[in-house]
């Protein structure tokens, strides 16, 4: 897919230009970051040419979405040891780490939508749940399901600009396995926005304010223990 033309706009500018800064010093943390910013941008493209059921929820969901980024991201530098225990592993193996290009990708991606995308989604449905009709509900998921049309679209340029601008092996990698590379990568976040959708369905589910805390901790758990087994890798 070809670059796109990149409307202004200040969740935009906030991504481009902490990765810049974080870049210029050194902080493996913009890899992450920069993935982030073309997915975003290709998202709010998408929203503008019209290709969602409900362009107005998607959007309000998209920010929604990196308000958790950003506010974990605020609490890890004012307050780190009030940080969500999800972001506080990634963002200390970042900063620490001697890791892999690809580790550092995936930790963000694994909390950003394992995790955050789970709370941005129920914040945004759980007020209509009860009293939406299975039409309804069927275009949350069908809107929820075109996002991942549009991160395979996007594989390619963040494989081009971010993976392999940082390291050359990948791009020995890309060569020689065409784009099976990129189909794993976007079959491994689909695979877990599949997930998201049912611990999105499961928590909506949830009677009291007591069960959706035990089922915000068993998502916490499960999702530090996918960053754990990176960290292996």
């Amino acid at each position: 897919m070809g670059k796109t033309m990149t409307i202004p706009d200040p969740l935009l500018d906030r991504m481009t230009a902490r990765a810049a800064e974080w870049e210029v010093c050194g902080d493996k943390r913009y890899i992450f970051l920069q993935c982030y910013t073309l997915m975003t941008s290709n998202m709010l493209e998408a929203v503008r040419q019209g290709r969602f059921s409900d362009p107005v929820w998607v959007e309000n969901l998209l920010r929604s979405f990196a308000g958790y980024y950003f506010d974990a991201l605020s609490m890890y530098e004012g307050q780190p040891d009030q940080t969500p225990a999800v972001w506080k592993q990634a963002h200390d193996a970042s900063c620490t780490g001697k890791l892999h290009v690809m580790q550092h990708l995936l930790l963000g991606v694994n909390d950003h939508i394992n995790y955050d995308l789970v709370l941005a989604l129920y914040d945004e449905i759980a007020a209509d749940w009860q009293v939406m009709s299975v039409e309804q509900r069927t275009m949350r998921k069908s809107d929820h399901d075109q996002v991942n049309r549009i991160i395979a679209e996007t594989i390619d340029r963040v494989q081009d600009e971010v993976i392999e601008k940082h390291s050359p092996f990948m791009a020995v990698v890309d060569r020689l396995m065409g784009r099976v590379d990129e189909w794993m990568l976007s079959e491994l976040i689909s695979g877990w926005r599949r997930e998201v959708w049912n611990e999105t369905c499961t928590m909506l589910a949830a009677t009291t304010p007591e069960q959706r805390d035990e089922m915000k901790a068993a998502l916490e758990a499960k999702v530090m223990k996918k960053a754990t087994q990176m960290l292996t890798f």
